[in-house]
């Protein structure tokens, strides 16, 4: 999986790459065909977002339904929500 196309935004993504290696992450944004910025909402939270290339991460079909929605209608979405989302992946990897 080397483009964006088949990434979506609050999809469950795990590094494989770099000093956050085996770290699990949630897409927040996509930048282009290559790039996207992630979070974890415990080093990276949503003020300080990581950009990672694709190419970096292993990607996982999990998608967290309604999180887009969320932040495309500017409603509130915080840090612990962000790590109560990944406590069962960060528990399963």
């Amino acid at each position: 999986m080397d483009s964006s196309d088949e990434i979506a935004i609050g999809q469950v993504v795990k590094s494989r790459a770099g000093r956050d290696k085996g770290k699990i992450f949630l897409v927040l944004e996509i930048i282009d065909n290559e790039n996207l910025l992630v979070v974890d909402g415990n080093l990276r939270k949503l003020d300080r977002p990581k950009k990672k290339k694709i190419k970096h991460l292993i990607v996982y079909n999990t998608v967290v339904e309604g999180l887009n929605y969320k932040l495309k209608n500017k409603m509130k979405i915080n840090n612990a929500y962000i790590r109560k989302l990944l406590e069962p992946f960060n528990k399963s990897f």
